[in-house]
C-alpha cells in the first residue's frame, strides 16, 4: 500500500495505495481481541475511511474543474482545502488529533510503532507531491497548534504509549511548518523522527514496558539498554549533542530564511512543554530507584539478548549529528 501511494502520479491510484494501508493495519491493531483493541481498531477504520473519502472528493473535485489526474497539479484552491483536512486527518494533526493517542494505546507495542512512522509515510508523501500549491496559513496554524498540543496533553499522563502518541503530533507539527517551504527537509525530519521512535519502540518492547511504574522498575532487566534508551528520548527531545537536534535546527534556520521568526520562536518554546514530559520519561527509566516496595512480580534479567536491530537504530538515533553535512548533502 505504501509502495503504490509513493510512487503513483495519479489520484486513484494513490487513494488505493491508502486503501490497502488501513485494511492492512486493522487485524494488527486489533490481532489481541481485547476489547480496547478492537475499540481502537473501529475508531482507527472510521477516521481512516472519513479521510480516504475526503481526499477522494478533493481530487474529483480539482478533475471536475481543471481536467487534471495528476498529483503534482493540484490548483482548485477548495480541493486544496479538502485535501489539507483529509491529510490532517489521516496524520492525526490538530484539530483531527483525538483517534491517535486512543488507537495508539489500544494497540500492541509493535502496531503502534507501525502506526507512528510507517503509516504516516504515504500522507507525508502526498502532501510533498502537491506542497507547491497548499495553503501556507492553515497548515502554519495547524503545526503550531499541534506543537502545543502534543507538549501540552503528554504533561500529564502517565500511559507510555500515550506519551509517545502526543510526541508524535508536535513532531507532525515540526514537519507541515516547514512542508511549504522546504519539502525536503520535511522528509528529512520524517526519517529521522521514524528512526528515533522506531528504537524507543523497540526497546520498551524488549523490557515489556507499558507504563511509567512498569518503566520504574525496568533498570533490573536491562540496565545499559535503559541507559540507552534515556538518550534517545533525549535525542527525541531534540538536545544539541543528539541526532534529534539536526532537524529542529535546520526547520528553525529555514524558517528564519523564510522571516518567519515569529513562528520559529514560537514552535521553540513550545517544544519545550515535549522535552518535559521527555526528561520526565527519561529520569523514570534510569534515574529513579522506586523507593516503595512495588507490586510487581520480582524481575530478574530477561533471558534473550538484546536485538542487534535495537543496538544499531540506538546508535544511528545518538550519533548522527556530526554527519550533518553529508546529510545534508544528501537532501
Amino acid at each position: 500500500g505504501t509502495t503504490i501511494t509513493i510512487s503513483s502520479n495519479h489520484w486513484m491510484m494513490a487513494w488505493t495505495g491508502l486503501e490497502i494501508n488501513t485494511l492492512a493495519i486493522i487485524p494488527l491493531i486489533s490481532k489481541s481481541h481485547h476489547p480496547r483493541a478492537v475499540e481502537a481498531a473501529i475508531k482507527y477504520f472510521l477516521v481512516q475511511a472519513t479521510a480516504s473519502a475526503l481526499v477522494l472528493f478533493s481530487s474529483m473535485t480539482n478533475a471536475w474543474y481543471t481536467g487534471q489526474w495528476d498529483l503534482t497539479q493540484l490548483t482548485h484552491p477548495t480541493s486544496c482545502l479538502l485535501l489539507t483536512t483529509a491529510i490532517a486527518i489521516k496524520l492525526g494533526l490538530v484539530p483531527f488529533h483525538f483517534w491517535f493517542p486512543e488507537v495508539l494505546q489500544g494497540s500492541p507495542l509493535t502496531t503502534a510503532l507501525l502506526l507512528s512512522t510507517v503509516m504516516k509515510f504515504p500522507p507525508i508523501t502526498i502532501l510533498y507531491m502537491t506542497s507547491h500549491s497548499l495553503n501556507p496559513t492553515l497548515l502554519t496554524t495547524m503545526a503550531i497548534a499541534s506543537a502545543a498540543l502534543g507538549g501540552w496533553m503528554g504533561l500529564n499522563q502517565t500511559q507510555i504509549r500515550k506519551i509517545l502518541a502526543f510526541s508524535s503530533i508536535s513532531h507532525l507539527g515540526w514537519m507541515s511548518i516547514i512542508i511549504i517551504y522546504n519539502p525536503k527537509l520535511t522528509l528529512l525530519t520524517f526519517y529521522l523522527y521514524s528512526l528515533m521512535t522506531t528504537t524507543v519502540f523497540l526497546t520498551l518492547n524488549t523490557t515489556k514496558s507499558m507504563k511509567l511504574s512498569t518503566m520504574m522498575i525496568s533498570w533490573t532487566k536491562t540496565p545499559m539498554l535503559n541507559a540507552t534508551l534515556m538518550l534517545t528520548l533525549l535525542s527525541l527531545a531534540g538536545l544539541p549533542p543528539l541526532t534529534g537536534f539536526l532537524p529542529k535546527w535546520l526547520i528553525i534556520q529555514e524558517l528564519t530564511k523564510q522571516e518567519m521568526t515569529v513562528v520559529a520562536t514560537m514552535i521553540t518554546m513550545l517544544s519545550l512543554l515535549g522535552l518535559f514530559f521527555y526528561l520526565r520519561l527519561a529520569y523514570y527509566s534510569t534515574i529513579t530507584l522506586p523507593p516503595n516496595s512495588t507490586n510487581h512480580m520480582k524481575q530478574w534479567h530477561i533471558n534473550k539478548s538484546t536485538n542487534t536491530l535495537v543496538a544499531i537504530i540506538t546508535a544511528l538515533s545518538l550519533l548522527l549529528l556530526p554527519l550533518s553535512p553529508m546529510i545534508l548533502t544528501t537532501i
